[in-house]
């Protein structure tokens, strides 16, 4: 079989990497365990388990087997090959894993949770198996090459990925990239008691600098008890500038958008892009909302503000949509520059990192640290997608 570039390939290293980070999650307390590291491969049944542990463990795999049997397919192996080679690299994936959560005290390494990851894994892949048979993944080739450029399969990636940063909650609605305050807590913990303690005090966001972010909750925990039980998108928020949250809002929904078009076709496909990539977007942070404040609370980010900004944004980027690719992805490194800038600036919300205990604890803690750093690298990872493609172009032209 022709081999064909497929966005397949980064998201199944990226879906590897998502799997590392959930199953060592919180990567300390390394020790040597008092037992031989495979012993749990002849367990009995676990004493506790949930619903929800089954479940996670089989759909959690589904996506990799899935991926991996699109990637191995589009580079050139056969089906009953890319099938085989999913499940093998699935659940050696999982067995990896498993055998390094026995040198991890707070996880628990499980000859159900392997079975579970395998067969996820196997459905996957067999669900990739099934389309290709009935002709599904050569018709979304087809249609691929309608809508979208050569070479766009980190762009494709990029806008995948995208939605999933916007799940994790943030200051500012579509404001991602606020790393600079946790990397001066970071910084500012590793140079104590040095000669450039105290360096990182000028950095922008440096108030929201508690690694732990405990500095932060205490502040918020300081109101009325009755007050810091009420969703933090309801509660008072420190005061930032209308126009630079107005523009956070904005550039935050352009840059999808003219990643969209530096990798598409000209024409009205653009425009179903740009409402695809509003809807998305809305969608994504009213989930995440939801998640967050409850169900009832799950609009309360759609301030007049905000509301205004989705407008803005929507109407320049129909207008945008008009620019050849290259100039878009110009265009894309200026809006993606500008907002990381402006949410470097925003203050720290204490009520905002309150409700964040929410996805520090439980069930969802592995999930909200996955979100959280895609949600932290994804513009600097479009910024260097963009430019690397920009230069790319310009060698050859």
């Amino acid at each position: 079989m022709q081999r064909h570039r497929s966005s397949a390939v980064p998201l199944a290293w990226l879906y590897a990497a998502l799997i590392v980070y959930a199953s060592l999650y919180p990567f300390t307390g390394w020790r040597m365990p008092g037992f031989g590291p495979l012993d749990y491969l002849v367990l009995g049944w676990p004493r506790w388990w949930t619903s929800f542990d089954f479940v996670a463990n089989f759909v959690g795999y589904l996506p990799f087997g899935f991926l991996l049997f699109v990637a191995m397919l589009r580079g050139g192996r056969s089906a009953g090959r890319s099938m085989v080679l999913a499940l093998l690299l699935g659940a050696g994936v999982s067995f990896s894993m498993e055998t390094l959560q026995t040198y991890l005290p707070h996880r628990v390494a499980s000859n159900v949770d392997l079975a579970l990851n395998a067969l996820g894994s196997a459905v996957g892949a067999g669900v990739g198996y099934g389309l290709q048979w009935q002709g599904g993944i050569e018709r979304w080739q087809r249609i691929r090459e309608r809508w979208f450029v050569a070479r766009s399969a980190g762009g494709a990636a990029l806008l995948v990925l995208w939605p999933i940063g916007l799940l994790f909650p943030t200051a500012v609605p579509f404001g991602l990239g606020h790393v600079f305050g946790r990397a001066a807590g970071w910084l500012s913990a590793w140079l104590a008691d040095t000669p450039f303690e105290g360096w990182t005090e000028g950095w922008p966001g440096g108030a929201d600098r508690a690694a732990d972010g405990t500095a932060v909750i205490a502040a918020a925990t300081a109101p009325a008890a009755g007050a810091a039980t009420l969703p933090a998108a309801l509660l008072p928020t420190v005061s930032m500038a209308p126009a630079a949250e107005l523009a956070i809002v904005v550039l935050g929904l352009l840059a999808p958008c003219l990643i969209a078009f530096a990798i598409s076709v000209a024409g009205w496909r653009r425009a179903v892009l740009v409402v695809g990539a509003i809807a998305v977007g809305c969608a994504t942070t009213t989930l995440s909302t939801a998640l967050n404040f409850g169900p009832q609370h799950a609009f309360a980010w759609t301030t007049s503000l905000v509301v205004q900004g989705v407008a803005v944004a929507t109407i320049a980027a129909m207008l945008l949509s008009f620019v050849p690719g290259r100039v878009a992805a110009g265009f894309g490194l200026i809006a993606l520059t500008a907002m990381v800038m402006l949410v470097a600036q925003a203050p720290a919300d204490p009520y905002f990192a309150l409700s964040l205990q929410g996805w520090e604890q439980g069930r969802f803690i592995r999930f909200h640290g996955a979100a959280q750093w895609v949600g932290w690298a994804w513009p600097y990872a479009a910024l260097a997608y963009l430019l690397v493609r920009i230069a790319v172009r310009e060698s050859r032209g």
